[in-house]
């Protein structure tokens, strides 16, 4: 199954729990309906000894009108709640991470096993084609356990426990966070955000009921009684729908959790980084649950302490032989040795880091080609990457000059990392673009620039984007005045010279998607309901755009962007090269296109990819561009990298 495939079916799981949970919030409907119907049947007397059929024809129209109350008040009670916890989550990913006590690990760190979640977090998402999500670890958490959240890849957060950063090594890190990425490129993190507002919604009705039975208790009033027994009633009819709830997200998480596992075997390539994990969350007496309350947030975490009937992963035990078949169950007895040594040597192993490690403890891998994936696989690789894809992003931040990927790290040199990729060479342009960072940001910014492009010298283009992706967390979580006037000087330093070039588009694009995803998060849906063939035009600008900016011959490229038209079985109507206007062109396909169907997004990629592949090769221009219209169609494009096979394309020095 593909990324296109994995998100239709994300679309279907949300229809079908959606209709699932408003069947169970209409059966509790019934049931209060029914609880209060019973209650005046036979709390009268007279009418009790009269034996009435609550259930029937007759009893139910004569209390229509009350049954039409009961029925709102519950209904507006659960959808209200419901909307409620909605709305408080738009925000994204790092809401449900704060609320459930995480700290958020800033770019700059300096604490070790931080710094080494970090820069595992950043390779995969490199190595996916998505923006680096927020960071959070749940300081007072000492089990093992992890979760993904959010609505897009723009405004995803990751979150792991403490006990995660100090039982697991960094093969075992790099599984469980594999495994959570897979939940982001999957599209189950939406589905998640609306499983939390709806569960909270049957949550209520039974807070409702513990604060009747509260209030009965203690009221001097003769119907204190009845009181309680109507809050205990509504209560445990609020249980039953909780229970009810906590089965329909288990039957549909666990065959994702296997999903997800699977992913992350093929992201590192290494069973035993995430069998490692689920080993040691085995042996761990308090490592699959957190202590803080988890009832709405169960269905996402990599591990649930919940019976094997209601947790909503798959046992633990049956994940680890998923991923390893020749586990045996003495195996386990390693990982728990393993968990203790490092418990024992822990603050011992943590000062010999901070001074072996340094700047980094990036794995240094050997053995990787510089040859490009062939295009064929790419389709296969677009949400489910490979070690190939992380080796060749490990090799692309571990290049890149430090002074650039620290100020890229930190809050105070991000945006000036991103006005220093966008500066020319030409020097009147690059006196013109520096007075414009000047006015906009202020002369102490021009002259960070500055510093950055004298550190910069070495950097190649293939390094300009993923260093934009480690800057923009933390420009992405600036004020938002000072974003907005970045966004500004962005497009002012792209028009300075009168001509957009491909990796100026993709910059300015990408970062403007990425922050509008990122306040919007609701808002950016992976796809729409619109037809290939209403689009032909938008396709045919898409498709000599990305053929002419690929080929210098005019030839070759029509010939490019024919076979890309042809993959569609379509015709080009106009192949001449668009010139002044092309990125004005382009945004207004790109605009209409990010509507199009999830199965008609697969097979336009596709033509993208007969465009990018005519040739034999592919230029860098290129590859910026379509990384850009890729991410403008919300589909994340990984490194274009030769997967690599075999212990050799292992990672030659790893250090924690």
């Amino acid at each position: 199954m593909n990324f296109f495939e994995h998100q239709d079916k994300a679309r279907t799981n949300t229809r079908k729990l959606v209709l699932l949970f408003t069947l169970a919030v209409l059966a509790i409907i019934a049931a209060i309906n029914l609880l209060v119907l019973g209650l005046i049947a036979y709390g009268d007397t007279q009418m009790a000894a009269e034996q009435p059929d609550i259930l029937s024809p007759q009893f139910l129209l004569g209390h229509l009108d009350l049954i039409l109350v009961i029925s709102l008040l519950t209904g507006g009670l659960i959808g209200i709640a419901s909307l409620f916890r909605s709305m408080r989550l738009r925000s994204g990913g790092s809401v449900v991470a704060r609320q459930l006590g995480g700290t958020p690990v800033e770019p700059d760190t300096r604490d070790p096993l931080k710094r080494r979640l970090r820069n595992v977090v950043e390779e995969i998402a490199i190595a996916s084609g998505v923006p680096v999500p927020d960071i959070y670890v749940l300081e007072e958490e000492m089990g093992i356990n992890a979760f993904a959240a959010g609505y897009s890849t723009s405004d995803a957060a990751i979150a792991v426990t403490r006990g995660t950063l100090e039982n697991l090594n960094r093969d075992e890190l790099q599984g469980v966070v594999a495994h959570e990425f897979a939940h982001i490129l999957n599209g189950d993190m939406r589905l998640n955000i609306r499983l939390i507002g709806i569960l909270f919604g049957i949550l209520a009705l039974a807070v409702v009921g513990r604060m009747l039975m509260h209030s009965g208790r203690f009221s001097r009033n003769r119907n204190a009684g009845g009181i309680v027994f109507v809050g205990l009633a509504i209560m445990l009819i609020g249980y039953i729908g909780v229970f009810f709830g906590r089965w329909i997200k288990a039957a549909v998480s666990r065959q994702r959790e296997y999903l997800a596992d699977a992913s992350a075997v093929q992201f590192t390539r290494q069973p035993d980084g995430i069998g490692g994990a689920l080993k040691k969350i085995a042996v761990a007496q308090h490592g699959d649950k957190l202590e803080a309350d988890t009832e709405e947030v169960g269905h996402m975490l990599f591990s649930s302490s919940l019976s094997n009937l209601l947790a909503t992963p798959p046992p633990i035990m049956k994940r680890i032989e998923a991923v390893d078949p020749r586990f045996r169950p003495e195996d386990l007895q390693k990982a728990r040795e393993d968990m203790e040594a490092r418990r024992q040597a822990k603050q011992a192993e943590a000062e010999a880091e901070q001074e072996d490690q340094g700047e980094d403890d990036r794995q240094r891998p050997r053995g990787l080609g510089g040859r490009m994936l062939e295009p064929d696989n790419l389709i296969e690789k677009i949400g489910q990457p490979g070690l190939g894809q992380i080796l060749a992003a490990v090799l692309l931040a571990e290049s890149i000059p430090k002074p650039l990927e620290r100020a890229a790290h930190s809050g105070e040199w991000a945006r000036e990392v991103i006005c220093a990729l966008l500066i020319s060479d030409d020097e009147a342009v690059r006196r013109k673009q520096l007075g414009l960072v000047a006015e906009h940001l202020g002369e102490e910014c021009e002259r960070q620039v500055r510093t950055l492009l004298k550190a910069g010298r070495e950097l190649s283009d293939q390094q300009r984007i993923p260093l934009m992706e480690m800057a923009f967390p933390a420009v992405r979580n600036r004020p938002r005045p000072e974003v907005d006037k970045l966004l500004e000087l962005v497009d002012a330093l792209i028009a300075a010279d009168g001509k957009v070039s491909a990796f100026e588009y993709a910059l300015g694009r990408l970062m403007k998607k990425q922050i509008e995803d990122a306040r919007h998060p609701e808002r950016a849906r992976p796809g729409g309901k619109r037809k290939l063939e209403n689009c032909i035009a938008q396709v045919n600008d898409l498709m000599r755009i990305l053929a002419h900016h690929g080929h210098e011959d005019s030839d070759q490229a029509v010939a490019a962007m024919t076979a890309g038209m042809k993959e569609l079985g379509l015709a080009p109507s106009e192949t001449h090269a668009l010139r002044e206007n092309w990125h004005e062109r382009l945004d207004a396909a790109l605009d209409k296109l990010d509507g199009l169907r999830m199965r008609d997004k697969g097979r336009l990629t596709r033509a993208l990819v007969a465009v990018i592949r005519h040739a034999g090769e592919t230029v860098t221009a290129e590859a910026e561009l379509m990384r850009a219209v890729c991410a403008l169609l919300h589909v994340p494009l990984p490194l274009l990298a030769e997967e690599s096979s075999g212990s050799e394309s292992r990672s030659g020095a790893d250090r924690e």
